[in-house]
């Protein structure tokens, strides 16, 4: 679970109703079902016109890694390549048949699969970076529809303070109606923005950055598996392994699931 993403949701939300009570405001003054109708409606509408129903379908798949992130088990990953590396030298590659249940990444076990049945050096490389380059477009894509409801929100809250402005300019004859439509006017803005910069826009970076830490870890996964399949010392992968260890998505990682 990825306590940043909860604590910062309710911090950033908390805060901000906290410092409009001190200022002597009101939390019900806050909620407008109106205004939120226009402002999360007009930002569905628009992101589901500027994106194809694959990625938004994608994206509401990908959202849930904001709260609970992949995997991404570096060190482990790292001993069982460098264990299977000294098997692989001492008996041979078709050894390791007897260690695919070992292995619970269906991209490692996909191709160490085909590294036991024989696969040439270059296909399998190049069927790895290919499924490395897709995923991480992928959830890139997802990113970019939730930095895009980011971008749209805040001017469907100015439409909705229009809206809102018109309202009122309508019904000037009557006092009782010119508070309301003046409320969803402004409501309608702090929910655009709000939403863009408290939810969306978050998001939308997160994605961005798990799909470089995801790719991150399968391309260590490849230098290990090509390395593996080359036959090189087990000390030798395990330095080269190393190097992503030091990234913040890798050891640290696995200290937080601890």
């Amino acid at each position: 679970m990825d306590l940043a993403t909860i604590i910062g949701l309710i911090a950033g939300h908390a805060l901000i109703l906290l410092g409009n009570i001190l200022e002597g405001g009101h939390t019900g003054s806050l909620m407008q079902f109106t205004a939120f109708l226009i402002v999360s409606g007009g930002t569905l509408g628009a992101v589901m016109v500027g994106a194809p129903m694959a990625d938004l379908k994608r994206s509401m798949v990908h959202v849930k890694y904001c709260f609970k992130p992949p995997k991404m088990a570096v060190e482990e990953t790292i001993e069982l390549i460098v264990g299977m590396a000294r098997i692989a030298r001492k008996d041979g590659l078709l050894a390791l048949e007897r260690n695919l249940a070992e292995v619970e990444d269906p991209f490692m076990k996909r191709y160490l699969m085909q590294i036991i049945d024989g696969i040439e050096v270059e296909m399998l490389k190049s069927a790895m970076e290919t499924e490395i380059f897709l995923g991480e477009e992928e959830m890139k894509a997802s990113a970019k529809i939730w930095e895009g409801a980011g971008g749209f929100s805040p001017t469907i809250g100015i439409i909705g303070a229009v809206l809102g402005l018109i309202h009122t300019m309508q019904n000037l004859s009557d006092p009782s109606k010119v508070g309301t439509g003046i409320a969803v006017a402004f409501v309608a803005t702090v929910y655009g923005v709000g939403f863009a910069n408290l939810i969306f826009m978050p998001f939308g970076n997160k994605l961005k950055r798990l799909a470089q830490l995801e790719a991150q870890n399968r391309e260590m996964v490849m230098e290990g598996l090509l390395a593996l399949q080359a036959g090189h010392n087990p000390k030798v992968i395990e330095d080269k392994l190393r190097i992503y260890a030091s990234d913040s998505g890798g050891k640290d990682k696995k200290k937080e699931e601890e």
